[in-house]
């Protein structure tokens, strides 16, 4: 048996992270194994952010040190992967005008409805704490096993 992997298009990877999957973010942690975490995310205009809380350890590894990498896996049956890396960019709510409205978008298309996603915010604290993560990819790598 022979897989084969196709490089997907520019197209084909906006249109794959256009619906609202699961990321996996990796940061480096000062010592030990890189730390992963599952997250969700906001693809736009060939950048990707996502939301953090600042007393997590994605933070602490991104202030120390901005390398990341974010996976993007499809739901079987679909066996499409895209993986960024780069460094990124932390993005804090009091220096940001166009915080909230990010912010909003990344939480909302994880949602029915604007009532449900209001919920969820409420619940988490309504960002009291949090920041936004952005990537500007410096190396993309997208493949269709299918």
């Amino acid at each position: 048996m022979s897989i084969k992997a196709v490089i997907m298009s520019e197209e084909q990877i906006r249109e794959f992270l256009e619906k609202p999957r699961f990321a996996i973010v990796g940061t480096n942690r000062a010592k030990g194994p890189p730390q992963q975490s599952p997250v969700w995310y906001l693809y736009e205009d060939g950048q990707i952010y996502i939301n953090i809380y600042t007393r997590s350890a994605k933070y602490k590894n991104l202030s120390r040190d901005p390398a990341i990498s974010i996976c993007v896996a499809g739901d079987p049956p679909d066996s499409r992967a895209v993986i960024m890396t780069g460094e990124a960019e932390i993005v804090q709510r009091a220096n940001t005008p166009a915080y909230d409205d990010l912010s909003w978008r990344l939480v909302r298309r994880y949602y029915d409805s604007d009532d449900e996603a209001h919920s969820y915010n409420e619940s988490a604290g309504n960002g009291a704490d949090s920041a936004l993560i952005m990537l500007k990819p410096e190396r993309v790598l997208a493949q269709d096993y299918n």
